[in-house]
């Protein structure tokens, strides 16, 4: 229904339409402008979330293995005072530091991944052009965002 009221709109010239007519069609398009935006803006957001999701859990796993390696240290070092011998503490140290090696790459992987999470910026510049394009007086700001838009933007 709503597209037969369009395509019945968009056979009337603009004189013949009234002004009820023009509020009614800008606002549909005001709402279709404002949706497309949301919709980008949540499917920046989603990438975003899912680099925040994977950095925390690259930090949750690090620290796990920093918790358990100090436990294996407490341990190897009491071996340390107790016995002078070597294998038994050596090997608990040995096995400490390998998972704080593996802490330390995870850590960083995890740094790393974080850095990716920002905002969507290609959702505020979009809401910017469209800002501009239906300030009044503003004529030539619908042709930069539709090249915005459809990734035909001059750079």
């Amino acid at each position: 229904m709503a597209e037969q009221r369009a395509e019945q709109r968009a056979v009337q010239p603009a004189e013949e339409r009234t002004i009820g007519q023009l509020v009614a069609q800008a606002s549909e398009q005001v709402s279709e402008i404002v949706r497309a935006e949301i919709a980008l803006a949540r499917a920046e957001l989603a990438i975003s979330a899912k680099n925040g999701a994977f950095a925390g859990g690259m930090f949750g796993v690090a620290g796990y293995l920093a918790f358990l390696a100090s436990i294996l240290l407490t341990i190897a070092a009491a071996y340390g005072l107790t016995e002078a011998g070597l294998s038994p503490w050596l090997a608990f140290l040995l096995v400490a530091l390998a998972f704080l090696l593996i802490a330390g790459v995870l850590g960083l992987i995890g740094r790393s991944r974080i850095t990716r999470v920002g905002p969507p910026t290609r959702a505020i510049e979009s809401t910017r052009l469209t800002i501009a394009a239906v300030k009044p007086g503003n004529h030539t700001a619908g042709a930069s965002r539709e090249n915005h838009v459809h990734g035909t933007a001059q750079r």
